[in-house]
């Protein structure tokens, strides 16, 4: 087993998480019984995006490793989990243990920010980019979050601004952070600065229906001041 497993290690490492699995699952061993076999195999089909072989075996590792490093990995990966498959309640109570735990990171309450405001607990969920940023004041993922829900909420469009301008500073390349920047434009009336930043957007991730469908706001916008 030690060989296989270690073997399987590195293809994990490697980025060849298809390997890795093949290599996990010739262990005659069940993961069910061995904690290490059990986490990579989940770290596998997290990575495989096979959801629903991952959850058992991290609940396995929270229940039964010893070592608290292996139980945080695990909650977050279910708090990513549960996040990515819309199940926003269980992504909250995974997220939220990690806190009691004493796990206080920029991504822990970036990531439950975002669950919250997806449950439409929007104060709390703003509560929570906020204090990611009081750790980290860069955190480009909570400036973005905030920026846009500052945006939607059109509370405060002087901030949402400056929050979006600070992240397209740090990565000007990334479409989400420039769909931010040209959605906030948007909302403060300057259609043709929102049109450049959404284009560019589009242009780096061409198949994101929520770009192309910001572009077609804007754009209907347009189109009524004309008439």
């Amino acid at each position: 087993m030690e060989a296989s497993l270690k073997r399987a290690i590195q293809f994990y490492e490697q980025g060849r998480y298809e390997q890795a699995k093949l290599e996990l699952l010739s262990i005659p061993q069940k993961p069910e019984t061995n904690t290490l076999l059990a986490y990579y195999l989940g770290l596998t089909y997290t990575k495989l995006e096979e959801y629903q072989k991952a959850i058992p075996l991290l609940e396995y590792v929270i229940l039964n490793h010893k070592n608290i490093f292996y139980i945080f990995q695990c909650r977050m990966l279910l708090g990513l989990i549960y996040t990515f498959s819309k199940q926003y309640p269980l992504a909250e109570i995974e997220l939220r243990s990690l806190l009691k735990l004493g796990l206080e990171s920029p991504q822990v309450y970036t990531s439950l920010g975002y669950v919250l405001y997806e449950q439409q607990k929007t104060s709390e969920g703003i509560e929570c980019f906020k204090k990611a940023l009081s750790l980290k004041p860069n955190y480009p993922s909570a400036l973005n979050n905030l920026s846009f829900i500052y945006a939607e909420e059109g509370s405060d469009l002087k901030t949402a601004l400056e929050y979006a301008r600070q992240v397209y500073k740090l990565y000007p390349e990334n479409p989400i952070y420039l769909d931010t920047l040209g959605w906030v434009y948007f909302k403060m009336g300057n259609l043709e600065s929102a049109l450049t930043y959404l284009r560019q957007a589009l242009d780096k991730a061409k198949n994101n229906r929520e770009i192309a469908l910001h572009i077609k706001c804007v754009l209907a916008a347009k189109e009524k001041l004309k008439k």
